[in-house]
């Protein structure tokens, strides 16, 4: 992805989420996020926005707290949402490309690339927890706006960025294994192209997991122990919780997936 290109992703994503949350209706179920409703999504999008506007303005990583109060005390709580949206790509639009601040993940970026590629992300995700207010279900991959190379950058970011981390990244296997993942419709990306174990040119990522923390690496080792191959946006919904359609996953790793990698904001 270019600079630029996150924006884009943003001002899509944004327009996805805010149109089926007004589709869905506030007070609407959220199927893919249990417990919460429209309400609570667009309130914790709000507040992650303005969160990052803070943190690219130079006033630090704090704990959002008072934007929660601001969104929960808003006379429109869409209208809110709007606002912080269009900070955000306002900010992430005037910034310098040596921007200065904290950046939490290790996948290299700079900390201006890497906000704009972590909010592109989190707005993206949670349209899609949108989407599924608004339907009642989890969205299948083809009904989503999303395209292949946008969904191969999501998956990197997971997989390099926030899986290896002490704090959340809890894949663990009591014997050491290795997993590749292959996004099979992609063949050329910030990525590693391979033709990895089960055939077929793709973008891959191997997860090393153990009892430590676990690491990635792009590209495909041999005779790996698991391998979930499938379409990029299938294996996205996939890695980030929000569906397992269209991915073969014969060894039922995503079971695991699913129980260990949980990602949330505290």
């Amino acid at each position: 992805m270019e600079y630029a290109d996150y924006g884009e992703i943003i001002g899509q994503a944004g327009t996805v989420l805010r149109a089926n949350a007004m589709s869905a209706g506030l007070d609407a179920p959220v199927p893919t996020c249990p417990g919460w409703k429209v309400s609570d999504l667009v309130l914790h999008q709000g507040v992650v926005h303005r969160w990052a506007v803070d943190v690219l303005e130079g006033r630090g990583m704090g704990d959002g707290k008072a934007h929660h109060k601001a969104g929960r005390k808003a006379k429109d709580l869409l209208d809110w949402f709007d606002e912080g949206w269009a900070e955000l790509l306002h900010v992430l639009g005037s910034v310098p490309e040596d921007l200065d601040v904290p950046f939490f993940l290790r996948t290299g970026d700079s900390p201006r690339v890497g906000w704009a590629r972590r909010q592109a992300h989190e707005t993206v995700v949670h349209a899609v927890d949108a989407m599924a207010a608004r339907l009642g279900r989890t969205p299948e991959p083809s009904e989503l706006w999303l395209k292949p190379p946008v969904a191969v950058d999501g998956i990197d970011e997971l997989l390099r960025g926030f899986v290896p981390r002490k704090r959340i990244g809890q894949l663990r296997a009591a014997e050491p294994m290795s997993v590749v993942v292959i996004a099979d419709d992609v063949a050329d990306s910030a990525a590693a192209s391979t033709r990895a174990d089960g055939g077929g040119a793709g973008t891959a990522w191997t997860l090393h997991v153990s009892g430590e923390p676990t690491t990635t690496e792009l590209g495909a080792v041999d005779s790996p122990d698991v391998v979930l191959r499938g379409p990029a946006v299938a294996l996205y919904l996939a890695l980030w919780n929000r569906g397992d359609a269209l991915v073969e996953d014969p060894r039922g790793f995503l079971d695991q997936w699913h129980r260990q990698v949980v990602i949330t904001w505290a």
